[in-house]
Order: structure tokens, then C-alpha cells, then sequence
């Protein structure tokens, strides 16, 4: 956990805690450092209609653009178990509409190694907004 500053893993520690996985049991802590270097914390949120749930790095995500921030500098998540989880499909898409490929991101697991990676390495081909640009027709 070398890369993970002690004030974050302090706040992920303390956020895992708060997470609310009643039917998983799969508690998630995500921190986000925004370009400005303030740090959004998020947990997952399930809900018993299954698709309702919001995954921890998507809460940690809303929470900074509803501060005014639209800038992803880096990325932790730290989950219980003796392997790093990573963010799931959806939620590297979300992070990738915030974040450039080379964002570093941090797993961690409470009980055992790091993994620690890029956006990029993690979605090499995300959908962002360059595909949505209206084609220049002249």
C-alpha cells in the first residue's frame, strides 16, 4: 500500500465500514483525487432491485462532480478479502468520462497485496466522448 498516502487509506478504511451490502456482503471503499488534489470518498450502495445498487468509485464520482469538480487524478478502492478487487465494466466507464487513460489506480484489499494500475490498463478501449463529435461534413 506503498502508493496509498496515509489520509486516504485512513478515509477508506473508515468508508469501507459504511458501505451497504446487505445482499453481497462485498463491502467497497472508493477515493477519488480530484485535479485540484481534493479526495471524494464513496462506498457501494445496493438495493434489493439489484440494478438500483451504485458501485463505491461511482458514488466517490458523483460526489466530486456534484462539488464542481469534473477532473479524476487518481483512484483507490479497497475491499475485504485476500485479493484487490477492481472496478467493474461500468464503473471504469464512468471513472474514463473523468479521468485520461494514464490515471493511476489503486486496489487494494484489507487482508492482503495491491494491485496498482492505469485506467488505460483497465479499459484500453473506452467509450468517451470523442465518438459522440458530429462529423465534419464540409
Amino acid at each position: 500500500m506503498s502508493h496509498t498516502p496515509p489520509e486516504v487509506l485512513e478515509a477508506l478504511h473508515a468508508l469501507l465500514n459504511r458501505a451497504y451490502a446487505p445482499y453481497s456482503g462485498f463491502a467497497v471503499a472508493a477515493v477519488v483525487k480530484s485535479g485540484s488534489g481534493r479526495l471524494f470518498g464513496g462506498v457501494n450502495v445496493e438495493n434489493a432491485a439489484y440494478p438500483l445498487s451504485r458501485c463505491a468509485e461511482q458514488s466517490a464520482t458523483l460526489q466530486m462532480v456534484s462539488a464542481g469538480e469534473r477532473e479524476i487524478a487518481e483512484v483507490w478502492v479497497l475491499s475485504r478479502g485476500l485479493e484487490p478487487a477492481t472496478p467493474c465494466g461500468g464503473c471504469r466507464q464512468v471513472l474514463s468520462e473523468f479521468a485520461p487513460p494514464d490515471t493511476p489506480v489503486h486496489c487494494l484489499s484489507a487482508d492482503g497485496p495491491a494491485l496498482h494500475t492505469t485506467l488505460g490498463e483497465l479499459l484500453p478501449y473506452a467509450f468517451t466522448g470523442r465518438y459522440l463529435s458530429k462529423p465534419d461534413k464540409s
